[in-house]
């Protein structure tokens, strides 16, 4: 009696209620591709899954305009549809261009604050008995556990970001107060690992000074110190306070955009380029934001290349003949 207990302890964390709450509908229901997805933009997300046929890993990516759940969302289609498609709107979806759909189940995972998170959802390849149908509160119940799970750990980790920032103030580039370049490669790390749990969107932003050294050489280097705090001083106004902003070196910064994906990320770099001008501040600036499928630091190097291309198009427009 004793062997078939079931497990009351505790999980530690969402990672692991997903994935027991996949391997649970996995064995009640049977589907061959049970996931929990997280959309962002563009992208729809796999976080988890539990596949037996598919060939669907963690970290897989599609288009969420193509999929079901894109439509179930916006409820034009079932939560669950044993003959997915006998319903026009899957059977339109693009996905199947790519995963043979038989039964579909999906429903939405919320945040605390009612916006979409992602889905909770299921395929199998063959049409199944109606009678499934009849597990649709069960599968209500584990993505609304699983989104109070969440909310609590992303809730969590706000104010894990507020410590991080303080605990970060030894690592700071004593001229200019950002974070040095230590504390922004143990940021970056930090903030990789949690979009690759969450899927969370991340921006980076880096700048290079234009003329530092004309003015180092022409005025001294107070001068050109006096450039790099009003540059610093920019920065930090003008990124949120979630952001991660650091001297990367010599004349170059950093912005970390926590939580921003292209959009978030090119109002920052608006504001940034305003705020610069404003101060007489001559900058090349560069933007990228993660990929799910390469991570940061392909972001950071992608960024950097973008800033290096606007700082030869401002070098070149400067040594023009008027």
């Amino acid at each position: 009696m004793q062997e078939n207990a079931i497990n009351m302890t505790p999980f530690e964390d969402f990672d692991s209620a997903s994935r027991a709450v996949l391997r649970q509908l996995r064995e009640r229901l049977g589907f061959d591709l049970w996931m929990m997805t997280r959309t962002e933009g563009h992208d729809w997300i796999v976080l988890q899954a539990e596949d037996c046929s598919y060939g669907v890993a963690d970290g897989a990516v599609f288009q969420w305009a193509d999929s079901y759940c894109s439509r179930m969302v916006r409820g034009e289609g079932p939560r669950i549809a044993p003959n997915a498609l006998e319903v026009s709107a899957y059977a339109k979806a693009p996905i199947n261009q790519q995963v043979k759909v038989g039964a579909y189940v999906g429903v939405p995972v919320y945040r605390d604050d009612g916006s979409l998170f992602g889905t909770l959802c299921g395929i199998d390849p063959n049409p199944q008995l109606e009678s499934i149908e009849n597990e649709l509160p069960l599968v209500e119940l584990f993505a609304r556990l699983l989104g109070t799970i969440l909310s609590h750990e992303l809730n969590a980790i706000e104010h894990e970001r507020v410590a991080e920032r303080s605990q970060r103030e030894a690592m700071t580039d004593v001229m200019t107060g950002l974070l040095n370049r230590r504390g922004w490669d143990e940021a970056v790390a930090t903030e990789e690992a949690r979009a690759r749990r969450y899927g969370s969107p991340v921006g980076v932003v880096i700048l290079d000074l234009d003329q530092l050294k004309e003015i180092n050489d022409l005025e001294g280097h107070a001068k050109g110190d006096e450039l790099l705090c009003r540059a610093a001083q920019v920065l930090n106004h003008t990124a949120r306070k979630s952001d991660i902003v650091a001297r990367l070196g010599g004349d170059e910064f950093g912005i970390l955009a926590v939580e921003s994906g292209a959009t978030e990320l090119d109002g920052l770099s608006e504001r940034l380029r305003a705020s610069l001008d404003e101060s007489g501040v001559l900058a090349s600036i560069g933007k990228a934001t993660r990929d799910p499928t390469r991570g940061i630091l392909d972001a950071i190097a992608d960024a950097d290349r973008r800033m290096y291309e606007e700082k030869s198009v401002r070098q070149a427009a400067r040594c023009s003949p008027t």
